[in-house]
């Protein structure tokens, strides 16, 4: 697969994602501007299930883009972007857009960013979940849905991640997803 081909497939992963998130809700209040449809009103999550349905549905994506950006795009030779780093550029948009935080968060191995460690209670607890072998780590504090799952890393990512490796084992990083809950009407 060639980088321009693989690079198209990230909106449309997206754009699926979207859909498969929002379809069929009729609650979803948008508004015509300029001949585009631009959503208005956020629509938070009705509660915990929908919350960790939608999580772990942004989770898929994000580690089934990652995983292919790795495999199709990593050139030792070409140290141009870091497909970690590109991804952030999204989570920033979904913050944004969406309300969504996502993060990574360091597990296994070396954490190359500084910004990927545990930053609080929840993400420790997260961390030590996820390195004996949980599918995820979850908790509703203040309003928001936490949830924190498995990244792989594969041979590729252990160049960098776990450098002094006697071992070829995949390692295990984490992603982070909050989103705020709808509050309960009295």
């Amino acid at each position: 697969m060639n980088k321009r081909l693989g690079a198209s497939l990230i909106p449309i992963v997206a754009g699926v994602t979207f859909t498969l998130i929002f379809q069929g809700r009729s609650d979803l209040k948008t508004k015509k501007s300029q001949g585009e449809t631009e959503v208005v009103d956020l629509l938070l999550p009705a509660g915990v299930v929908e919350a960790r349905g939608r999580a772990r549905l942004l989770h898929e994506t994000i580690h089934g883009t990652l995983q292919l950006v790795h495999r199709d795009f990593f050139d030792p030779n070409d140290h141009d972007f870091i497909p970690s780093a590109t991804l952030e550029e999204v989570f920033k948009d979904l913050a944004i857009s969406q309300k969504v935080e996502v993060r990574w968060l360091g597990v296994e191995g070396k954490t190359m960013n500084v910004d990927h460690k545990p930053q609080d209670d929840f993400e420790r607890k997260a961390v030590d979940a996820l390195r004996v072998g949980k599918d995820e780590f979850e908790m509703v504090d203040e309003g928001r849905f936490r949830r924190a799952a498995p990244i792989t890393l594969h041979n590729v990512c252990l160049k960098c991640h776990v450098p002094g490796r006697t071992s070829l084992e995949d390692r295990v990083a984490g992603l982070v997803i909050s989103m705020p809950l709808k509050k309960k009407e009295k």
